[in-house]
């Protein structure tokens, strides 16, 4: 478009862009938007919001979120999750300008990667980003649904051979699930702090800034509140932080995202992990969430492997990575 003209996404741009959204999916997400929206101007430092207006209306827009790292990784990168042309001026090159523009952003920012999932069974998105320069990463996206997880049951109460097991009223003998093991609840915003004491004890470096940004999300940016830590006499040994926005009309969405969980090494292999997971499974199927996704980098293979044995498997949505020069 000759009078295509680029500029940042403003919060007045909320309804044009939902409108857009609505043609494009068939759906509204007004909601997500709203908090997607809030987010960028409550932490302009922590997104990239870009608009293309041509012809005196928008025209399109992309919104890419500031991240740290999931799950150790270090180093800064802009992860795209909402991009979107208005269909009556789509083949006009203006996806391609709005990435050119957030580019030009995240150089000045000292940002060198561009990142996004999209959908194998969407070739037209993948035609796209392929063209824009965008190529495989290397961190997989594996999802599981929200069924109750299932693990060997251990027996509890223990203490020596003679020791048995609770009884139900029945007289009969039972066994528990790790969630009615370990002690867990919500993360509150009074966590933080042990949050990243057990990551440091885990990655050896100190990730205060990347947990500040999480937690913030995780409590006041996504649609509802689902993340939760574990303890263990009172002192909070793991935790687990995930999010669900809203999705069509403003019902809860039907995917939950797993941003990174962490237990106290010196809690390793007594099933704090799988508490975890359980209770989160747990809690998403009562809001009628259908399924979790995550990604993990090739290279953490303990992590892999325990996802893996907690019923993840990998999903048709792809991690692509562009690296700007």
């Amino acid at each position: 478009m000759a009078d295509l003209q680029l500029r940042s996404l403003h919060r007045d741009d909320l309804d044009r862009v939902s409108g857009i959204e609505s043609r494009i999916t068939g759906h509204s997400r007004k909601g997500f938007l709203e908090k997607r929206f809030a987010a960028a101007a409550g932490s302009p430092d922590g997104f990239i919001a870009c608009a293309a207006e041509g012809g005196g209306k928008l025209a399109g827009y992309a919104i890419a979120r500031i991240q740290e790292g999931d799950f150790g990784a270090p180093g800064a990168v802009a992860v795209l999750d909402v991009i979107g042309i208005d269909p009556d001026v789509q083949g006009k090159g203006i996806g391609k300008a709005l990435l050119a523009e957030m580019e030009q952003r995240m150089k000045a920012r000292g940002i060198g990667t561009l990142r996004t999932q999209v959908d194998w069974g969407n070739p037209a998105m993948i035609r796209f980003f392929s063209s824009a320069g965008f190529l495989l990463a290397p961190a997989q996206v594996l999802e599981r649904d929200t069924s109750p997880l299932r693990e060997e049951i251990r027996e509890v109460g223990t203490a020596g051979a003679d020791a048995r097991s609770p009884m139900r009223a029945g007289g009969d003998y039972y066994e528990t699930l790790s969630r009615d093991r370990v002690p867990v609840r919500s993360l509150k915003e009074n966590d933080l702090a042990v949050t990243v004491r057990i990551d440091r004890k885990l990655t050896g470096r100190d990730r205060s800034a990347y947990y500040e940004a999480k937690l913030r999300e995780m409590l006041t940016e996504s649609g509802i509140r689902v993340s939760l830590v574990a303890e263990e006499d009172g002192f909070v040994v793991g935790f687990v932080m995930a999010r669900v926005d809203f999705g069509e009309f403003g019902k809860v969405d039907k995917a939950a995202v797993l941003d990174t969980i962490g237990v106290h090494p010196g809690f390793a292999g007594s099933g704090i992990g799988h508490a975890l997971l359980s209770q989160l499974f747990l809690n998403l199927a009562t809001l009628q969430v259908e399924t979790v996704l995550t990604q993990v980098s090739p290279e953490n293979i303990d992590l892999q492997r325990f996802l893996y044995s907690c019923g993840f498997h990998p999903s048709q949505r792809l991690m692509l990575s562009k690296t700007i020069s």
